[in-house]
């Protein structure tokens, strides 16, 4: 198999070179943002530009990059555009530079909404443009360019804009361009669509002339492209050179087919025009097919549409189409071919007689209608429609070949989606794993097109949407494997042996040679199937290496996956490998096939079994592993030895490669879906369209809902009947008790509920009336009932004053339907979660809520603050492996809640066994929950009835209150309750007192019939699966564990009626959709009732590692943000208690009116300035450094050691200042340079007391969901902006800090970027350098925004900050050390110490130069923190320092490890000695090879 060329890294160019070009200096006179003076519009200008820049070029990426990036689109094409000036270039520019924004993921079409006159005719240009002939004045390559538009269109159907141009393309009267008996056909089938027909023609005639040719040539647009694109197609020859136009070109329009197949709005007609083209026989038929190399991409794009093309889906209802219903389609085509054959074609009596089954397969109708004339086979096909009649004695001018294809592929039996599905392997084999157009590397630049589907705002059906999922999934996973295995095999080193064999010259700790390998179970077949049920085999390694990796080895549980692999090298011994080139021909890799491990085999050739019990000891180092194959692919292989005669590959694996247990989970959610495909999976009546993304967006709305609830009781939400009113601006409140005194919280709403169905009134009044009652509220406070006298009975309250919109999401979620909140950083996501979790608690105490987020962190967070609310805790139970990093005291695990109910249990019993006492009744009433139950009924209740007998309202005699206290039978008991327990004061007061202690005793006991379970259940196994299923009302999980455990959830019986999502904008799509089915339907329908989605969509997406998938495939969108795309109606948070309101201004342009809570301008840390800097933030221009700016050791690892250096030089400016270290966290926007800046750390501050470390040093990705006071920012780019140019991105990295943000960027570079303009002319409004107030100590008293009384220090550059900290950070150790002899009182010793002192600088000092790639402060603070402590020097040797770094990074991240012993020498920065004198002489060395 020859392995696929390595394609090229796009390489950005750099600031210099950008100022160097041709087209920046244009720009500086034409339409740079920054410069004033522009030169007046000249059309010449694009006219050079294209042809020089772009067309000479051959459309180099790097080229429109450059222009794109200098807002070419934005100041001058689009700005000047009109149909006077419309050109070829001016066209082309366009369409260009619009490609470009796609390509680098940032929005194209706002310019065009600016300012949308002109688009119409723009638009019909490029139609007309993409049907010239390819020899005229477009190149094929300029219409490939023109393609690629025309799906960025048709993808976009959600721009108004675009959509109006489109929809003229894709209608009802593109039918024009049938051929008329097909049409008539169409039309004959559905008689609803003959009237529209009709009335399209009489419209038409109403036309003038002119516009009817007009709509006329856009309606047969598509037909007359797909006529243009088969032209193209039959000039490929079969075997002479092609040019790559032409093959891009074909694959460009077939991508474009696939994605007009794959949405209804789009296939609904044109699957007509397309079916009537025989545009798939055409190509099948092509030699572009057939030509190994140049047509794979083409073949693979081909099966996708030829799959799309026959979906299962009636394209004018957009019902999804049973396997019956298909059968039903496949028969009548079949029995229409019969009776034509029968009527017309006496040659084919033996076809029209046979029965279905005989002749519907390929071989059967090849030999029918093969031995038939072209003349024949062309009378057939115009008789069923497909074809124009042949007219008397002319002969056919289409080939017979394609006549036959036609036929036959027409009406072979086609294998139904499902089942194809189900006999697909799950494992990725070689063949796909090393597949460039299915799982690109990591260097897709995002030119060519690829063969993987695409998520974007619609689905045909559940089942397009989950198998679109399916595949994606699955190839992303794929990429990961095979990162995986290319580094664990390189790793083995194997090479050939002198005799052919293989030899391992290296290790690895993910992989061992297997030393024998056989299949030991094939078992038969299921009814129907023709793969085996199971088949398994056993694997033995020799484990002799080290114990803690023995120990991973033996600890692999059931259903780990692992990787059979077999290689075949042709190098010999002692061969380097080059990871640059091809890893498959230096290896001789041949077969990889994926296993599940059932478990190790003790010594008599068992599976030890996981359990409690403990693991045998086994001897030697020989371990055997059963492990499962899957059947399906076992099967494929077997076919393939027995029919072709090719090897048994389960005779030749040689090496057995696990993964860490955390990235191997894919198996398990892909047969979850698989699992979903093949069950009626039922989504809510309210939730399929939505999903599907037709239909009213808002249609899942509470407004909108059928079972809207008129009354909920809003519990502990509103702290006041005030809060209440400003909580519901612009209604009437109106209580139901008037006296002040009684308006207190809790509150009953009652909201007036319109039905969507009822007629609106006509008259103006009865209008007025409507809106009037329908902004009217009633409100009824209302008293918990007395729940007991002891302090805890009392219920835990809500403290926090919700604003209005928080209350609108609150009321949304408890509402029935889809609710979504949008909420910015820092505007209270997690409160109003937890809010809304209480109060469907507390409204439906029958119903249960699931809780899935994407992090346990998430969780942690959720669940600490329901642990403040009025939720009682045994209702609460935590899934997953996160439970053992939850944060409180209490376990929430399965095992926990076990443990908890068994001692809550004891304890409760103790409380029986003190009431009986207490009550004198003899006997053992506290031995079981069962006998307590008895004890209550008889003794307990018999004395409550006869007390309120006793004591309760007697007709017409008013109760003595002293009868209240004296008649009550629980006095003992209440004994140790804070007395007295009665008042005295009211006999309403006291009776309530009197209830709310029965109360308390009832509690006990309906708690231990809770609890009976655990009694009769005794494997702690069975309590925690009905804890699961009955007792829990509130379960959480994170959205990876519903993926992996829906089969044994549904199988349990799970059930819940709310799902509440966290963090939903992070979540994958297909892991936000499990969720919604963790349980089976109820007589078909599904119990689910509430959906609420909490999330932002403008920070970041879910992570995809691979950028194909991410960009290409759109995998990233979760689907929340699709839901907010298709327009469905969401409540967004306006209010943010985070940060100053100067740092909100930074990212809050990017929501709807977001403004601030009033304590951030009310509280002192806000309003109080940073001390020892003169501004709350700031952007600050770092230039290269020792001539180098950013650098590259690794692909995508990118460092700036200037960066680096100066942030570090900064954090240790303010620790010694007096800031606190862990109020300060360090990010930056690359890995490379986090692991750069944690080794300068490490270095520099050490375990300095003086200094300490910051809270975190991560990247702005990983931090997102966090905040710290103090951020310190390192954008690290000097050559292209990267990924910071996601808008997202710069939105988590500006809303990090609460009190001051201080970003060190190349500014050049940065504010030339139009996407971050918002933030970045805020941040160029301040100087670029460095504002500092040394002699100001923190805390100040200095007010934010205030001039300082102390002198400002403007810092030049990073070497000065260096230098300017090494001297304070000396001054501060001198006059500490002085200060300490002072106070000791010891003279002499002073001049002793000064002198060591000295002598110690000038040590470090000839250490350093002759060391100079170790000049180091970290040496410094040693030594002077050991002074503190008058304790000698110990100052680190040479071998010492340079470990330090190394090991830091290749414990992160084993890619990460030769970049990070690489900046061994970078860290080496210039604070101890003037960046001058030692400079370290190579930043960034080649990457070395390690183990």
């Amino acid at each position: 198999m020859a392995a696929p060329a390595q394609p090229k890294k796009i390489v950005a160019p750099t600031v210099s070179q950008i100022n160097a070009e041709f087209v920046t200096q244009l720009a500086c006179k034409y339409w740079a943002p920054h410069i004033k003076k522009k030169s007046p519009f000249d059309i010449k200008v694009i006219e050079d530009i294209y042809e020089k820049e772009i067309v000479k070029s051959r459309f180099a990426i790097r080229k429109i990059m450059l222009l794109e990036f200098s807002q070419y689109l934005e100041n001058y094409l689009w700005m000047n555009y009109s149909p006077e000036v419309s050109s070829k270039a001016y066209l082309m520019s366009i369409c260009c530079m619009v490609n470009e924004k796609f390509r680098e993921n940032v929005p194209a079409w706002e310019t065009f909404k600016k300012k949308p006159d002109h688009f119409p005719f723009f638009f019909k240009r490029i139609l007309k443009a993409a049907l010239a002939e390819t020899d005229g004045e477009f190149s094929l390559h300029e219409q490939t360019v023109l393609l690629l538009f025309l799906d960025h269109c048709f993808n976009s159907l959600e721009v108004d804009l675009i959509r109006s141009q489109v929809q003229q393309l894709i209608s009802l009267p593109m039918w024009m361009g049938l051929q008329p008996a097909r049409l008539e056909l169409e039309l004959k089938k559905t008689p609803k669509l003959r009237k529209f027909w009709n009335l399209i023609k009489k419209n038409d005639e109403k036309m003038d002339p002119e516009a009817r040719e007009q709509a006329y040539q856009e309606r047969r647009f598509l037909s007359q492209l797909i006529q243009k694109f088969i032209s193209v197609l039959k000039s490929v020859p079969l075997s002479e050179p092609v040019t790559m136009d032409k093959v891009h070109y074909c694959e460009r329009f077939i991508e474009l087919m696939i994605d007009l197949e794959a949405l209804l709005p789009t296939r609904r007609w044109f699957n007509t025009i397309l079916d009537d083209s025989h545009l798939l026989v055409h190509c099948y038929l092509s030699n572009l097919v057939h030509r190994e190399e140049d047509g794979h991409l083409f073949s693979q794009l081909l099966d996708m549409l030829k799959f799309y093309t026959g979906f299962e889906i009636n394209d004018q209802t957009g019902n999804a189409l049973t396997e019956n219903e298909m059968t039903t389609i496949h028969y009548d085509r079949i029995t229409s071919l019969q009776r034509a054959a029968f009527a017309h074609f006496p040659e084919l009596y033996d076809f029209a007689l046979s029965n279905v089954a005989e002749v519907d397969t390929r071989e059967s109708l090849v030999k029918f209608f093969g031995p038939l004339s072209s003349n024949t086979l062309h009378q057939v096909a115009s008789y069923l429609c497909l074809l124009p009649t042949l007219p008397k004695n002319e002969d056919t001018t289409f080939d017979k070949e394609f006549l036959l294809e036609l036929l036959v592929s027409r009406h072979e039996r086609r294998i139904s989606q499902i089942q194809q599905l189900n006999q697909m392997p799950l494992y990725p084999t070689e063949k796909i794993i090393w597949d460039e157009n299915i799982v690109p590397t990591e260097y897709y630049s995002g030119e060519g097109c690829l063969a993987l589907p695409k998520l974007n705002l619609q689905f045909l059906t559940l089942h397009d949407y989950l198998l679109r999922n399916f595949n994606l999934f699955r190839l992303e996973s794929t990429y990961e494997i095979r990162q995986d295995i290319e580094d664990s095999v390189s790793r083995m080193k194997p090479w050939q042996s002198e005799y052919g064999g293989v030899v391992f010259g290296g290790w690895a700790r993910m992989a061992q040679p297997i030393v024998a390998f056989t299949v030991v179970e094939v078992a038969k077949p299921n009814i129907g199937e023709n793969w085996p049920t199971r088949v398994r085999a056993d694997v033995t390694i020799n484990l002799n290496v080290r114990d803690h990796i023995k120990d991973e080895w033996e600890g692999l549980r059931k259903h780990d996956v692992c990787f059979l692999i077999t290689v075949r090298p042709t190098k010999p011994y002692g061969t380097k490998f080059d990871r640059r080139r091809p890893f498959i021909e230096q290896i001789g890799l041949v077969y990889v096939r994926g296993c599940e491990i059932q478990g190790m085999l003790d010594d008599k050739g068992r599976v030890i079994e996981d359990g409690p019990e403990p693991r045998p000891n086994l001897r030697g180092e020989s371990r055997t592993f059963r492990v499962f194959l899957d059947p399906n692919q076992y099967q494929q292989d077997m076919t393939n030895t027995i029919q072709n005669g090719a090897e048994d590959v389960y005779e030749t694996f040689n090496i057995i490669m696990r993964r860490k247990p955390k990235e191997n989970n894919f198996k398990a959610v892909l047969e979850t879906i698989r699992n979903l495909m093949n069950t009626d999976c039922v989504v809510p009546d309210w939730l399929h369209d939505i999903i599907l993304g037709y239909g009213d967006p808002s249609s899942a709305h509470y407004s909108k809902m059928p079972n809207q609830i008129a009354t909920l009781d809003f519990n502990d939400t509103f702290l006041s009947i005030e809060h209440l009113k400003t909580s519901f601006p612009g209604h009437n409140v109106k209580v139901t008790v008037d006296d002040p005194a009684l308006q207190i919280p809790p509150f009953r709403i009652t909201f007036p509920v319109r039905s969507g169905k009822g007629k609106k009134r006509k008259d103006a009044d009865g209008e007025d009336e409507d809106t009037e009652e329908a902004k009217t509220l009633i409100v009824e406070p209302h008293v918990i009932p007395n729940r007991g006298p002891y302090p805890y009975n009392q219920p835990k309250r809500n403290t926090i004053q919700f604003t209005h919109t928080q209350i609108e999401a609150i009321r949304a979620g408890m509402q029935p339907g889809l609710t979504m909140v949008v909420g910015p950083p820092g505007t209270g996501k997690t409160d109003v979660a937890v809010q809304i979790i209480s109060n469907i608690y507390h409204n439906f105490p029958e119903q249960r809520t699931l809780i899935v987020t994407h992090s346990n962190q998430a969780l942690n967070q959720l669940f600490e603050k329901i642990m403040a609310l009025d939720i009682d805790e045994r209702h609460l139970l935590r899934l997953g492996h996160g439970e053992e990093e939850l944060e409180t005291e209490k376990d929430f695990s399965r095992y926990g809640r076990v443990n908890y109910v068994l001692a809550r249990r004891i304890e409760l019993l103790e409380e029986v066994k003190r009431l009986q006492k207490s009550l004198g009744v003899p006997g053992d009433a506290s031995y079981t929950c069962e006998t307590a139950g008895y004890f209550f009924l008889y003794q307990v209740m018999s004395r409550w009835e006869e007390y309120i007998s006793k004591v309760k309202n007697k007709g017409s005699t008013l109760p003595d209150v002293t009868e209240v206290s004296t008649f009550f039978p629980f006095h003992e008991y209440f004994a140790n309750a804070p007395q007295p327990i009665f008042k005295g004061r009211s006999y309403e007061e006291d009776m309530e007192i009197a209830e709310g202690c029965f109360r308390h005793i009832k509690k006990i006991f309906t708690q231990l019939e809770e609890f009976r379970a655990s009694e009769l259940l005794r494997s702690g196994l069975d309590r925690s699966k009905y804890l699961l299923v009955k007792e829990a009302k509130i379960i959480a999980m994170t959205c990876t564990h519903a993926a992996l455990k829906r089969h044994d959830l549904v199988k349990l019986g799970f059930k819940y009626d709310n799902i509440l999502m966290e963090e939903a904008a992070q979540i994958l799509e297909i892991e936000t959709f499990i969720p919604l089915l963790l349980q089976n339907p109820q007589d078909g329908f599904s119990r689910l009732k509430r959906w609420i989605m909490i999330g932002d969509h403008h920070q970041l997406p879910p992570v995809i590692k691979n950028m194909a998938f991410q960009k290409y495939s759109n995998m990233e969108q979760s689907l929340f943000t699709r839901f907010v795309r298709v327009g469905v109606p969401t409540v967004d948070l306006d209010a943010q208690g985070r940060a100053r309101a100067s740092l909100c201004n930074l990212y809050n342009w990017r929501y709807k009116n977001l403004g601030n809570l009033p304590h951030v301008q009310l509280l002192p840390e806000f309003s109080t300035a940073n001390a020892g800097l003169l501004y709350d933030f700031q952007l600050i221009n770092v230039e290269d450094f020792q001539g180098v700016g950013e650098s590259e050791p690794n692909p995508y690892f990118y460092q700036n050691l200037g960066e680096a250096e100066y942030v570090v030089a900064l954090f240790m400016y303010m620790c010694l200042l007096g800031y606190p270290a862990d109020k300060i966290s360090i990010l930056t926007t690359y890995n490379g340079q986090k692991h750069l800046i944690r080794d300068i750390i490490n270095r520099r501050c050490g375990s300095n007391p003086l200094i300490g470390r910051p809270n975190k040093v991560t990247t702005v990705d990983r931090f997102q969901g966090q905040q710290n006071d103090y951020i310190l920012l390192s954008l690290v780019r000097t050559r292209a902006v990267g990924h910071l140019r996601d808008v997202r991105r710069l939105v988590v990295a500006m809303s990090r800090a609460r009190l001051g943000l201080y970003i060190f960027a190349r500014v050049s570079l940065f504010q030339n970027c139009f996407e971050l303009t918002p933030a970045f002319s805020q941040l160029t409004a301040r100087p670029l350098h460095l504002h500092i107030i040394p002699t100001e100590p923190f805390p100040t008293s200095r007010k934010n925004g205030e001039r300082p009384s102390h002198e400002v220090q403007v810092i030049k550059n990073m070497p000065q900050m260096a230098n300017f900290v090494y001297n304070m950070y000396m001054h501060l150790i001198q006059t500490t050390h002085h200060y300490h002899q002072t106070l000791l009182q010891l003279p002499p010793a002073m001049v002793e110490e000064g002198e060591e002192v000295q002598s110690q600088e000038t040590e470090l000092e000839t250490e350093e130069e002759a060391n100079p790639a170790q000049t180091d402060l970290s040496s410094l603070t040693d030594a002077t923190s050991s002074q503190e402590s008058s304790a000698s020097l110990n100052e680190p040797t040479c071998s010492q320092t340079e470990s330090t770094p190394t090991q830091t990074g290749a414990r992160c991240n084993p890619e990460a490890t030769p970049a990070a012993s690489d900046v061994t020498a970078a860290a080496a920065g210039p604070i101890a000695i003037p960046a001058e004198a030692h400079a370290p002489q190579d930043v960034t060395p080649a990457p070395q090879e390690t183990k």
